[in-house]
């Protein structure tokens, strides 16, 4: 992470930015004591000395300048560019091959390895590679000899390049003293108060640590928790998975999590009785980088999971008692179902018999009992029926016979079925196709069933006079199927429980409408064995939409069976046509 970019919360990154401001002031306060020299020496005739100081000058106080405006990443540049500037200035000063100019500017480098990115350091080494080959180009190949060599100005550039790099170098590695020892202090903070036990064992598989929870966890103190202590307390059913484990990580170098019973020390109880509880253990192999073993040390992080386990326990126990008693429900309803059948069958074909004046006819008074037990016979049928349907549907015992089939003949057995409580009610039935319509794989008595149930649900629902329609379309690789009503509307919360067994809208002792309230849901089994969907669209005293949406290609859907639809550009709706061919049918 480059100094601009840290955050405050990095110790090193933090001290970077320190070491940048000490080196600005390095810059600057040597500048300013090599400046009385230089200016002694430009009067002698010399130019190198005053040029070095002022290079060295400027770039401190840029320097400062730049870490002030927490410009980390400039500064850094700007300290990298004086010292390889001063290097250069030396080296083309000098025209030799070995002189101060070259020792200096490869400062630069090094420095950018302790206080910058990757950029500026690939930089600086190809700043450098500049430098040396001008070097190369400008040499005789003779080294220099100086008589007075502390006085050389380029041996004292040397050392203030060198003092900075050495003031970066022990800054940062400081740093970095501390903010191991801050990481190993919080480390071992963190191992020392977690409520999770945490045991770190050898290349051997001897224990080596424990943390101080363990002593919680395993109810005993730590040094009786020795050698292969954890091992011999684990339950012996679960041992070969313990020790399958382990040994992935120990010698596999495979971290691993298993859930094994491990023994719980009681004070004060007989060893005899051990007691276990339930645990997760995860087991991570300490690696080194770049390194390959044979063997690694592990961490274990033990954790109690006993509560878990037993919730998990009776959330199984529950599961299991829900299913007994629903299919106890459903074995009762379809049991009371077949012995209801068959005496209101007997009922239903005696009261017509005498409605017909089989046996001899019967009085006014006889003839209308009998219609009303032949009516209240059927109705009762029909709720066995239904009851039936539904208990197969739950039970899962509800099979589809599916075949290819044209959706336009569900209408017309469906509209007989309910054109006697349309007349009755008032109620004109409308069917609304977008022909040519694909043929659809499904059961078709399922069908025919789920189109019956929604439009005895409009009919019952809607207002006398008004109208049920039947819509059918293609709808991508579904067929929608919608029965829209105009009668009392349903409110949001009524619609989220659309489908329930029983439920019904009004549906209070007050309720004014009959039913059961398994129609619909019915119709959402059935849909759901299809592989389809069903949705519904209401507003109170306005009407409903319900819609279903049925896979072409039957349950089990299969894509590439059927044709992609062709995307159509939409005429305008002075232009636009409807294909719909509308049949009007009023129930007499």
């Amino acid at each position: 992470m480059s100094p601009a970019t840290a955050g405050s919360g990095h110790r090193p990154d933090a001290m970077r930015r320190a070491a940048l401001a000490d080196n600005a002031w390095t810059f600057i306060v040597l500048a300013a004591l090599a400046m009385p020299f230089a200016v002694h020496t430009l009067l002698s005739g010399s130019i190198l000395p005053l040029t070095l100081a002022a290079l060295f000058l400027f770039g401190g106080a840029g320097s400062l300048a730049l870490n002030r405006s927490h410009k980390y990443a400039h500064a850094a540049t700007s300290q990298v560019a004086t010292i390889m500037a001063g290097g250069a200035v030396l080296a083309a000063a000098d025209p030799h091959l070995a002189d101060f100019g070259l020792a200096t500017a490869v400062l630069g480098p090094v420095l950018a390895s302790l206080l910058a990115d990757g950029p500026l350091r690939r930089l600086s080494w190809v700043a450098f590679g500049v430098i040396v080959i001008a070097s190369f180009a400008l040499a005789d190949l003779t080294l220099p000899v100086d008589p007075d060599i502390a006085t050389h100005p380029g041996f004292v550039t040397l050392l203030a390049a060198a003092l900075v790099v050495a003031l970066s170098a022990n800054r940062i590695n400081r740093a970095y003293e501390v903010y191991d020892k801050r990481q190993v202090a919080a480390y071992r903070h963190l191992i020392e108060h977690v409520q999770d036990g945490v045991m770190r064992f050898s290349e051997e598989g001897e224990l080596v640590y424990a943390s101080p929870s363990c002593e919680t966890v395993f109810g005993c103190r730590r040094y009786e928790l020795t050698g292969k202590a954890l091992g011999e307390r684990v339950h012996v059913a679960d041992r070969p998975a313990y020790l399958t484990a382990f040994a992935d990580a120990s010698r596999g170098g495979t971290p691993r999590t298993i859930e094994v019973r491990i023994r719980r020390d009681r004070p004060g109880e007989s060893p005899s009785v051990p007691r276990y509880f339930w645990s997760e253990v995860g087991f991570s192999p300490i690696a080194e980088a770049g390194g390959h073993k044979e063997r690694f040390e592990v961490v274990a992080l033990i954790r109690d999971i006993t509560e878990r386990k037993d919730q998990e326990a009776e959330a199984r126990e529950a599961r299991k008692a829900a299913e007994q008693e629903s299919g106890a429900k459903s074995r009762f309803l379809a049991t009371i179902g077949h012995e209801l059948r068959t005496p209101l069958n007997a009922v239903v074909g005696f009261s017509e018999m005498m409605m017909q004046g089989i046996g001899g006819e019967p009085s006014p008074t006889h003839r209308e009992y009998a219609g009303l037990i032949h009516q209240s016979g059927k109705h009762l049928l029909e709720v066995v029926g239904m009851l039936l349907d539904m208990s197969r549907l739950e039970a899962g015992k509800f099979e589809l016979q599916t075949d290819t089939i044209t959706p336009e003949i569900l209408i017309e057995p469906s509209f007989g079925i309910v054109e006697a409580l349309a007349r009755e009610r008032g109620t004109t039935l409308k069917t609304e196709i977008v022909r040519p319509l694909p043929v659809l794989v499904a059961d078709e008595r399922a069908c025919r069933q789920i189109l019956i149930n929604l439009l005895s649900n409009a009919i019952k629902f809607s207002h006398a006079g008004s109208t049920v329609a039947v819509s059918m379309k293609r709808q991508g690789q579904d067929l929608n199927i919608s029965v829209s009503d105009r009668g009392i509307g349903m409110d949001a919360s009524t619609i989220a429980r659309i489908g329930e067994p029983f439920f019904q809208a009004n549906g209070g002792l007050d309720r004014r409408h009959e039913g059961t309230g398994l129609g619909l849901s019915i119709v959402k089994g059935l849909v759901e064995l299809h592989g389809g969907t069903l949705r519904a669209i209401s507003e109170v005293g306005v009407g409903t939409t319900v819609t279903v949406l049925l896979p072409l290609n039957g349950p089990a859907r299969k894509v590439l069976e059927t044709a992609p639809v062709a995307t159509l550009h939409r005429e305008s709706a002075a232009t636009q046509t409807t294909p719909w061919q509308d049949e009007k049918r009023k129930a007499l």
